[in-house]
């Protein structure tokens, strides 16, 4: 946004305006997908807190995978009212945000796939959940053990009826302690005609037992069982790392009582207004306003930066930040529930249930792959005796092999938990990016379009120059009208121009303003005009001496302000806005990824080259009005994947014309109203590119996660078809093919994407 990219008038209704056109961008602009279940995307949580019961509570015991969350989405995607899925795989729990009229049929719906659902008046405690999980996790050990124990009886006994049976029999107790819920979807989903993990295993395990190899039966379908119960740990981690920032802001808060004491109290029961009070040392529990006292706060758990930020009063502070040095009073602003950390949360759980293009595609695939291997392996049992002249033992054995190997889970868990790490390492980093679409597709961007004040510069523009220019009036009283004029205004250049004037103000009359242009109004009965340089032109009020000398300050990248009654201009005002520091070196780190720049702005062109000339920005388009902008983005868009970093609110349609906006938001926007793409928390220009850095990154391990999952499938389906690949090595092949793209996704938030 330029100085005069917007009026000069009052902000407060058109702030508004521009935040519901940047939402009407998002909800029907064509780069905005919602690929999940009814009208809104669903959520993630670690375990529905109490906060987020108000829908529909379920306990689904048969719910422990991702697999089965898949199978829950789709069964739940005609219904148009669920506004919001909460998964607590865990604690095999889910939490529905639906109206209560629907809650009948929904509960059909997870019954009608095999899925037994039981209504909850609470969250399952979390001490039950991990007394659950280590419970489950003896089971499958003593499943493993069990079957092992099947393996040294057909290895060491003597070959005779009894042992065959007594093996049989600790297989089956094997099977039994880890399959059962296995083989029940499994069962269920082969009834309702669908191919999924749990109906390849069901098959594989049942049929190997039957052909006389119940030792790998066993061994098989305790592995698998076990494999699935770190696999689903291991996503939720992924899942959940972003709720880790929950810790970071304390339960309990100091809180100056009426008579004057202090008293440690609940975070969540402080009410706005409250004055609290942190220690050095000591986090703060909830955002707020600096009243008493002076210190360094360390932001980087909300914002990312490195360095910390000096505090006094009237500064804002945030739930989760470190109050370094002195204690600090101060006045409450934020409910525990609505601080900037809280949102933030929110806003990566709402993007971790978009899928991105990788994940839809590979849902897709997968969708097609099962099936096909099904068919693939039937074909081997029945045709291979027939055409290659196998035994029909041998034939039947190959293909359960390969209905082992084939199972799709490491392919379908390969996408969702790279795409999750990627958005929380971005948050940690103090980038909020709103969705896997956009972290996927910041690689592909060929243009940036930047705008000027706030982005490229500091947007705190002063008065450094300032003139009257007629005989008609004295020096004092052209002042005195341009601070009049200008004090009723919000916009940054203008507050410049009445800060750097000082003085009494007149009363003014008549005010309005002209969007893009200046400010007008009546003062002593004479009508005045306070504008930029292209409004004073359009009036035919610009003598060629007047051009000249504009042209001088445009020059030096000043920003005009020119007070004009209808006959001639009284006075010139120049405002200058400061580069900031890490401009010229972000637009460098564009150029190396290979990526144009483009600096768009309502300024006149002088002034645009000048600060084009030193962030080292070769294209530019100067004196655009906001819908200008739009138009600039829109046409470069047709031609190559366009970018925008803005304010946010002036920039709206812009942003939500642009592939992917980058909102210079700041910590102190609303982030859960906030629409852009990528919220950059601290208004540092440096993270867009550490955005496309880390798009770039998330994708590679994409890539190597479906070519793994791909690869090692491929060579073992060759073995097991021509070669002698075993049930064992099958489920080595489909299990440690799974937890290797898992564990590679979750590098991602362990590695740093700066430059």
């Amino acid at each position: 946004m330029s100085p005069h990219d917007h009026h000069h008038g009052d902000q407060t209704d058109h702030h508004h305006e521009h935040e519901h056109a940047r939402g009407a961008g998002h909800d029907h602009g064509h780069k905005h997908e919602t690929p999940c279940c009814g009208s809104a995307c669903s959520t993630e949580t670690k375990a529905p807190t109490a906060a987020t019961t108000s829908g529909l509570l379920l306990r689904i015991p048969a719910m422990d995978c991702p697999t089965e969350e898949g199978q829950i989405r789709r069964a739940l995607e005609r219904f148009s009212e669920v506004r919001g899925l909460r998964f607590d795989l865990p604690a095999r729990a889910l939490n529905i945000d639906a109206p209560q009229t629907t809650w009948e049929p929904v509960i059909a719906a997870i019954n009608g796939i095999g899925f037994k659902a039981e209504m909850l008046s609470a969250p399952p405690p979390m001490q039950d959940t991990a007394k659950a999980q280590r419970a489950e996790l003896t089971r499958l050990i003593g499943a493993l053990l069990v079957a092992v124990a099947a393996e040294l009886v057909d290895f060491l006994a003597p070959d005779t009826l009894a042992w065959q049976v007594a093996g049989m029999a600790i297989a089956a107790g094997a099977i039994a302690l880890s399959g059962l819920a296995v083989f029940r979807k499994g069962m269920s989903s082969l009834v309702r005609g669908e191919l999924n993990i749990n109906a390849l295993m069901s098959v594989a395990v049942a049929g190997a037992f039957v052909i006389g190899q119940w030792p790998e039966a066993a061994m098989v379908m305790a592995l698998y069982s076990l494999a699935e119960l770190i696999e689903a740990r291991s996503v939720e981690r992924a899942r959940n790392a972003i709720t880790g920032l929950l810790a970071l802001s304390p339960p309990r808060v100091e809180v100056q009582q009426a008579d004057g004491t202090w008293a440690s109290v609940d975070a969540k029961a402080v009410a706005i207004g409250a004055t609290a009070r942190v220690k050095p040392g000591e986090r703060f529990a909830l955002d707020g306003r600096v009243t008493v006292g002076q210190g360094a706060v360390d932001q980087s758990p909300v914002t990312g930066e490195s360095i910390p930020v000096d505090k006094a009063p009237g500064d804002d502070v945030f739930a989760g930040t470190i109050n370094q040095s002195g204690s600090l009073e101060f006045e409450v602003t934020k409910r525990a529930s609505d601080t900037v950390l809280a949102r933030i949360i929110h806003a990566v759980e709402e993007a971790q249930g978009q899928r991105a293009p990788t994940q839809r595609f590979v849902d897709r695939f997968a969708a097609i792959y099962t099936p096909a291997v099904f068919v693939l392996a039937l074909a081997v049992a029945v045709g291979t005796p027939f055409l290659m002249g196998w035994p029909w033992l041998t034939a039947i054995y190959k293909a359960l092999v390969l209905l082992v190997i084939a199972c799709p889970c490491a392919l379908v868990i390969s996408t969702p938990v790279t795409v999750v790490s990627g958005l929380a390492a971005a948050a940690r980093r103090g980038i909020l990016i709103k969705g896997g679409v956009y972290l996927e597709e910041a690689r592909k961007l060929k243009v940036m379009a930047l705008d000027k004040t706030g982005t490229l510069t500091e947007g705190k523009p002063r008065l450094v120059e300032h003139a009257a220019l007629s005989q008609q009036l004295s020096e004092e009283e052209v002042m005195l009208i341009a601070k009049s004029l200008a004090s009723r205004s919000d916009h940054p250049v203008s507050k410049a121009v009445a800060m750097g004037l000082g003085g009494e103000v007149l009363p003014v009359e008549d005010f309005g303003a002209d969007m893009g242009r200046g400010v007008h109004g009546t003062v002593n009965g004479r009508q005045y005009i306070l504008g930029n340089h292209r409004w004073v032109h359009e009036q035919g009020l610009c003598s060629v001496e007047l051009e000249t000398r504009l042209e001088g300050h445009e020059a030096q990248g000043r920003t005009l302000s020119l007070l004009a009654d209808q006959e001639r201009v009284l006075g010139l005002f120049a405002v200058a806005d400061t580069v900031k520091e890490t401009s010229r070196q972000v637009v460098a780190e564009l150029k190396a990824l290979g990526i144009r720049s483009v600096m768009l702005t309502g300024d006149n062109p002088s002034t645009a080259k000048a600060i084009a000339s030193l962030v080292g920005i070769d294209d530019l388009q100067a004196n655009l009005l906001p819908e200008d902008k739009l138009k600039v983005i829109s046409e470069l868009g047709r031609v190559q994947q366009t970018g925008m970093v803005g304010d946010g609110v002036n920039d709206s349609p812009s942003l939500a014309a642009a592939a992917v906006g980058f909102s210079m938001g700041g910590a102190g926007t609303d982030t859960a109203k906030e629409a852009a793409d990528v919220l950059i928390m601290n208004d540092d220009l440096s993270k867009v590119p550490e955005t496309i850095r880390l798009s770039q990154r998330t994708y590679a391990i994409l890539l190597q996660n479906i070519i793994l999952a791909l690869g090692i499938k491929a060579v073992f389906f060759v073995l097991a078809i021509f070669g002698s690949a075993t049930m064992w090595m099958a489920v080595f092949a489909d299990m440690g093919a799974s937890l290797l793209v898992v564990f590679n996704g979750l590098r991602l938030l362990r590695t740093s994407v700066s430059h």
